[in-house]
């Protein structure tokens, strides 16, 4: 953790979704009271932290590095492993829904789930969308026929090797999947998947009831008028593809559920993951299967 930032206050990072930027411009963080600082990290590298430079690195290892805001997302299977290895808590008052699907050329020979049989499918490693694909392709594939690779890099990485020809098959989430979307890039099949949040270190219980009060009323907003808040994809892209961009045609992407992510939803999740051997050594190299020791909840 960096220690001059978190001096700073309470740090708010976005994630490829648009309710923190609503709830920023719209002031509702500082409606809350909420000692805060508000830190754009994608634009600010032009998408350079998603190049892995072939290595099988995803949103797993980066809880393991160590992340500075103190609410982070990733995929709920990601935050359920990462906090039961110690590298935070699951926040389990609430969860969020991100639209994903697997996308290919549009004069790609492929058209459906079964003729991806062997492709390679670029996902980000241990993050959602090498979960999602697999829990999306297993109903049509047999295991050993699904082909993920890892070797791209993360979401943006690999939006690049789409849009360049390099990538038989990609799966995108959010603001990425508008975009392929609106460029004509044929979705195969949807892999929609939970996120979930991690706490870092040691917030104040009231901070983070401020800061879920401010995405609430921001969720609400967005909820309401979608159209009026797309434009805020652009926050979340580097500067390269935003000549390309028609947000107006975009739907509202992640949506906020404020309901709780349930002990049963931890350990069937737990039991998915350490059938498909996602993580090496399978449960137990998966950390502590207890619920109550992982999460918090205040509500």
């Amino acid at each position: 953790m960096d220690i001059e930032l978190k001096k700073r206050g309470f740090v708010i990072q976005p994630h490829f979704r648009l309710q923190e930027w609503v709830a920023e411009e719209k002031g509702y963080f500082r409606d809350e009271g909420l000692d805060y600082v508000f830190e754009e990290t994608v634009r600010s590298t032009e998408g350079k932290s998603h190049d892995q430079d072939g290595r099988k690195s995803g949103a797993f290892q980066t809880f393991e590095e160590g992340r500075t805001s103190d609410v982070s997302c990733a995929c709920h299977w990601t935050v359920n492993v990462a906090a039961s290895k110690g590298h935070g808590k699951l926040w389990a008052d609430i969860y969020s829904v991100a639209p994903g699907a697997i996308f290919v050329p549009a004069d790609s020979p492929i058209t459906r789930p079964q003729d991806l049989a062997g492709v390679p499918v670029s996902v980000g490693y241990q993050s959602g969308s090498h979960y999602s694909s697999i829990q999306a392709l297993e109903q049509y594939l047999p295991r050993d026929r699904i082909n993920l690779t890892f070797s791209e890099g993360m979401l943006f990485k690999r939006l690049d090797n789409l849009l360049e020809g390099k990538s038989q098959a990609s799966t995108l989430f959010s603001g990425p999947y508008y975009l392929a979307e609106q460029l004509g890039y044929r979705k195969i099949i949807d892999t929609t998947f939970m996120i979930a949040s991690m706490i870092t270190g040691d917030p104040a219980e009231e901070d983070l009831r401020k800061f879920y009060r401010a995405l609430k009323r921001a969720q609400r907003d967005i909820d309401l008028r979608p159209d009026l808040y797309t434009h805020y994809y652009r926050n979340e892209f580097p500067t390269q593809y935003h000549a390309i961009m028609d947000t107006g045609r975009w739907g509202p992407g992640e949506r906020i559920v404020f309901e709780p992510y349930t002990e049963a939803a931890f350990s069937q999740s737990r039991d998915w993951i350490a059938e498909r051997e996602i993580f090496e050594g399978g449960k137990p190299a998966m950390g502590s299967d207890s619920y109550k020791d992982v999460v918090i909840r205040v509500n």
